[in-house]
């Protein structure tokens, strides 16, 4: 089973006038383990950044749901619940998930939101959101996705 990991990246960035400052900035992608993350976000950022670069923390994420759409680059974190029915003890258990959605607003990040869970057959309530810092997320592309993307 996979899972998110954020990673945390250090490097020098050169902002519009030309001077370099350092950052540190949190990316998201899915792995099996702590290991493969850290692997794959060295192989990813190698891609994207000039010079050295240094990975200061991995950390594993509780994320249910990603709701990516291309128009829009900023990431939104909604907690959402639901209640869910034990089949053996008909006991009911409030439910309380972590889903990200790229929007350009907080408002759009609500519609799309709401959107993608009308689908659902258990109603849900949008507990909160909040935009986030993530700069890009890395999901895991296998072989079977790799033949997919190219058909």
């Amino acid at each position: 089973m996979r899972s998110w990991f954020t990673c945390k990246v250090r490097y020098q960035k050169e902002d519009g006038q030309g001077k370099l400052s350092k950052v540190t900035e949190p990316y998201l992608l899915d792995a099996m383990t702590f290991t493969e993350a850290e692997t794959r976000i060295y192989e990813e950022m190698e891609h994207t950044i000039r010079g050295e670069f240094i990975v200061t923390s991995i950390t594993k994420n509780k994320i249910a749901e990603i709701i990516n759409y291309d128009d829009a680059d900023t990431w939104y974190m909604a907690k959402v619940s639901y209640v869910d029915v034990d089949e053996e003890t008909g006991k009911e258990k409030k439910v309380t998930q972590q889903m990200l959605v790229a929007a350009t607003s907080i408002k759009e990040a609500i519609e799309r939101l709401e959107e993608n869970l009308s689908t659902m057959l258990v109603p849900t309530k949008v507990i909160g959101i909040a935009e986030t810092p993530l700069v890009d997320i890395f999901p895991y592309v296998g072989e079977e996705e790799e033949e997919a993307v190219e058909a």
